[in-house]
């Protein structure tokens, strides 16, 4: 099957899915690593040197500096952005970007655990431990992606609708100017606001795949909509009919009948994590793609990080066993991203339950990987920085 942004999901890019798939990919990573550039790598190295003063003289390596102004060291250096990313204080110039990440940090939503308010800076945190090369992916992204960290929604605790509005204000002003989205949550209350700020700005309709325990699709909770109820309220948009809402990895005892009944009503998809284990994550990718694209322009993807296993991921409002387990989740991802995206949120990170920093570690997993497939499918990568700033991604060498 095609859609409209481009290639079939099976598209492999010359390496084998069939026996012996492990060496062959392991193989085809080798050889991808040879073809990357390595300018963004020099050039972070010189700003380090010329902006973070020389190292000591006992330093036989001469590219560490003696402040930290780059990659390395992981544990050290903290910007502050994700994956330490440039940081674009003025979002008035965002059109200079391909890719925007910014937090949703608001858990005035939750109905039980609150703490998500805190997701965007423990996920940022957690990727100081990732470089920005994926070696299965063969992708680097300081050296293929013009990504910003453009920092935080301001949003208002204690009122839900104020802080919709200015989550909705923020989507319109990335996507409309032609940037990715990425959005760090914030509890999944913002599944609404954000499908709202792109709406009027795709000429057709919206296909919605969402990742998660629980449906979210009853139309109040407490007598408020709260982080159970954004699929109610963004598929009564007219362009984003639940027809085209897929839901991945339902399941459990924290699914509200109130819900169930909604997605009975409106013909909405629903898919078990017993329905994933009987058909596989291939199936299972092909039915998400096929229905969240029928007669679609784009396709949004919402990820709530307690889809996954609550043993693996503590660190959330409404943990839930029997999740998907972490390699299911993000090779189904990998695949669905793999035709194109609009843009992506990662919900439901809770720092103050997690543990070992796991749980925000799977959410910019999550991140990270749909980014290098994109990358990797050509549906991003293509658009260089055109103003004399800090910049990654594409570049055009002047001679």
């Amino acid at each position: 099957m095609t859609h409209p942004h481009g290639s079939s999901p099976g598209h492999d890019h010359g390496h084998s899915h069939s026996d012996a798939f492990a060496p062959k990919e392991g193989r085809w990573a080798q050889l991808a690593e040879e073809r990357l550039s390595l300018f963004r790598h020099d050039e972070e190295i010189e700003r380090g040197l010329a902006f973070g003063l020389p190292g000591s003289p006992t330093l036989v390596d001469r590219t560490i500096p003696t402040f930290s102004r780059g990659e390395l060291p992981h544990f050290a250096g903290e910007r502050g952005t994700f994956l330490n990313s440039p940081y674009l204080e003025d979002v008035n110039d965002i059109e200079d970007a391909e890719v925007a990440v910014f937090g949703a940090p608001l858990d005035s939503g939750a109905t039980y655990r609150p703490g998500a308010r805190f997701g965007p800076q423990g996920i940022r945190r957690s990727t100081n431990l990732f470089g920005t090369y994926c070696y299965e992916l063969g992708v680097d992204l300081r050296e293929q992606l013009n990504m910003v960290d453009i920092g935080d929604v301001f949003t208002i605790p204690g009122n839900l609708e104020k802080s919709f509005d200015q989550i909705s204000q923020a989507m319109a002003h990335v996507y409309s100017r032609g940037v990715f989205p990425v959005v760090l949550g914030g509890d999944h209350s913002i599944g609404y606001p954000t499908i709202r700020g792109i709406a009027p700005y795709v000429e057709g309709n919206i296909g919605i795949i969402h990742f998660d325990r629980h449906v979210d699709t009853q139309e109040t909770d407490l007598d408020e909509r709260m982080h159970t109820t954004p699929w109610f309220h963004a598929t009564n948009i007219g362009n984003a009919p639940a027809t085209n809402l897929v839901q991945i990895g339902i399941g459990g005892w924290q699914t509200p009948r109130a819900g169930v009944k909604v997605g009975r009503e409106r013909g909405t998809t629903v898919i078990t994590v017993g329905d994933v284990e009987r058909v596989g994550i291939e199936k299972v990718a092909e039915v998400a793609l096929e229905t969240a694209w029928k007669d679609a322009k784009a396709v949004y993807l919402s990820f709530d990080i307690d889809v996954i296993d609550a043993g693996f991921v503590p660190g959330t409002g409404w943990p839930e066993p029997g999740g998907l387990l972490p390699r299911e989740a993000l090779n189904l991802i990998r695949m669905i991203a793999a035709p194109g995206l609009a843009g992506l949120e990662v919900v439901e990170c809770a720092p103050p339950y997690d543990w070992a920093e796991q749980t925000a570690l799977l959410s910019s997993r999550v991140i990270l990987d749909s980014l290098a497939v994109l990358v990797r499918e050509g549906r991003l990568g293509r658009k260089a920085a055109a103003k004399n700033r800090h910049a990654w991604g594409p570049h055009t060498v002047t001679t």
